[in-house]
Formats: structure tokens, sequence, C-alpha cells
């Protein structure tokens, strides 16, 4: 038996069971976690590779320590033949960091299928070759396919890395036409399901999403489009939407809010660089200013900050 295959049998039979306190997204479900998940694995796997698989091959389902994930999974990485492939869906935008997430994804899962014995033979180990790829299907615009590199990343940047990692990022949207979604049903289908959520929403407003995913579903069995899955798991498609939807608003809020933030904590160094011009401002009164986090006030401060000529002046006006 091919060393690396025999590597994915144990890692298949050692499998971790699904861990339940992270959300998963559609796409995770589609192709880790649904009964069909399998055939869904092998048509992709064949639209990306010249060489074609049986539908019916067996795939080695992956999975890594939860400590890669904040609260929500929208990766699916399997094992197949002698490769592992590692896929991710962003809606949002690109993340740049996708090299860096694989590289220790990667890492994880070459852990868990090469037994710690054969680390340390003196023969070379034959390990599953890796592939990264990001589907993208955000309202954004971006080209049909790029490529992140890891070492885009280095400190040092120099033209022979000595680690390089690719992660291939392609464009799903419908009307971007890139060919992958041509050669894989289920992929097209899944990004013409977005689309027609999108449509809905335009239609009846954001903030109605619930009623959105219900039309798109209706719609879409009515038209052939992932027929079977969502008349399976409807309801579940319409949860695993919402919750994908509350954790990019909620990663949204928390980044103004960091900007925010960031942007008092500026304000108030100003300020205190002005007073500090006038002799030592006293600790309790920087803890004071430092701690004020509402922006139109630290504005308002820091224009007195620039008028007075003295500490106590500022103390006085601003009370």
């Amino acid at each position: 038996m091919n060393q690396n295959k025999e590597y994915l049998d144990n890692k298949q039979e050692n499998e971790p069971k699904a861990n339940r306190e992270h959300k998963s997204s559609m796409f995770t479900d589609l192709y880790m976690q649904d009964d069909g998940a399998n055939a869904r694995d092998i048509e992709l796997y064949n639209a990306l590779h010249e060489e074609q698989l049986p539908l019916e091959t067996k795939v080695k389902k992956m999975r890594v320590d939860k400590t890669l994930y904040m609260n929500f999974e929208n990766d699916s990485s399997f094992g197949v033949e002698d490769k592992i492939l590692i896929f991710s869906e962003q809606q949002s935008t690109i993340n740049a960091n996708m090299p860096l997430r694989n590289l220790m994804y990667c890492g994880r899962a070459y852990e868990q299928i090469v037994p710690v014995k054969d680390r340390y033979k003196k023969q070379q180990v034959k390990i599953p070759k890796p592939e990264f790829y990001t589907f993208y299907n955000g309202l954004e615009w971006k080209e049909k396919e790029t490529v992140l590199r890891i070492s885009d990343a280095f400190q040092v940047q120099d033209d022979d890395p000595t680690l390089e990692l690719q992660v291939k990022v392609i464009n799903i949207n419908p009307d971007i036409g890139h060919d992958l979604p041509g050669r894989c049903p289920t992929l097209k289908e899944y990004g013409i399901f977005i689309d027609t959520i999108r449509k809905y929403q335009e239609s009846e407003g954001k903030d109605d999403l619930s009623s959105a995913i219900e039309k798109a579903i209706e719609e879409c069995v009515n038209r052939g489009i992932l027929v079977g899955y969502l008349e399976k798991k409807g309801s579940e498609v319409r949860n695993m939407l919402i919750a994908e939807y509350d954790y990019d608003m909620d990663i949204e809020v928390q980044r103004e809010e960091a900007h925010m933030l960031g942007k008092a904590e500026g304000k108030a160094e100003d300020i205190l660089e002005l007073l500090e011009e006038y002799g030592t401002v006293p600790g309790e009164f920087v803890r004071e200013i430092r701690e004020q986090k509402d922006l139109e006030i630290l504005k308002r401060w820091l224009k007195i900050a620039a008028r007075v000529n003295s500490v106590q002046e500022f103390e006085e006006k601003i009370k």
C-alpha cells in the first residue's frame, strides 16, 4: 500500500467527532458533514485535477484542533489518494493571512496522520501533498483567480525564501465566470444559491435575512438548484446562514469598535503631549484623560489643550 494512503487510512480510523462548540457554515456542511459530502468532495477534486476519480472513491475527512478557529468553521479539508486538500470559503473579504492559517492547519493535520515514531526514522518519510484553496463569493469585486503566498508576509523579503506556501483564491461568484464552477455542479449551484439570497435581501431589505433565505430556498428547489440538499436540510440551512451572518456582523462591529478605540487613544495621547509642554501632568489627571473613550469629548479637550497656557487652566476649562 502507498505509504501516504496508509497514513490517511489510519487518520480516518482515528477521526475525532465534529466539534459542536463551533458553529459550521453551510459550505462546511456541504463538503464535510452532510451525508453526501464524500461524493461532493470527489466531484470538487475532479474539477481541480486532470486525474478523474470515481465518485465512490473514499475520502478521509481531516479535523484539526479548535484553537485554529475563533468560533466559526468555514473550511473543509480531506485526504484522497496521496493528497490533502484544504479549502476555505470567504463571503466578506479576502483574508491576507490565509497562507499563515493554512500553514498552521497543515502542520496540525500532519501531526495527526504521521505516527510519532515515523518522525524519527532515518529514512525519509513520505507525506501526502497539500493543496490550498479559498473560494471567494463576497460582494467586493475580485479578479477570477489570485494566489496568496506566505513569503509575502516575511519581515525579510528576498528572492529565495526557504519556506513557501501558496493559497489559490478562486472567485466563484456566478457573474465572474471562472471555469471551475462549470466543472463542479455543487460549487456552481452553491454560488447561485448565495446569489439568490442576496437578490432577495436587496429587494426586501438587508435586515430581513430569514425571509430572503426562505424565498431563496423555495426558488432554488423549483429551479433544481441543490434540490436534494435543500429539501432535506432547509431549516438547518437557514440556521447555519443566519449564524454565519451574525458571526460576520459581530466581527465587523468588533473591528469598528477597535478602530474607534484606537482613535480615542490617539486623541488622548495628543492631549497629553500638548499639556506636557507646560510641565508635569498629575498621574490621576493622566489616567482620567486616557480612560475617556468618548471621541467627541476628546476632540473638544484637544482644542482646549491647544489654547491654554497651563495644565491647571486646562483642568479648570474641562470641568
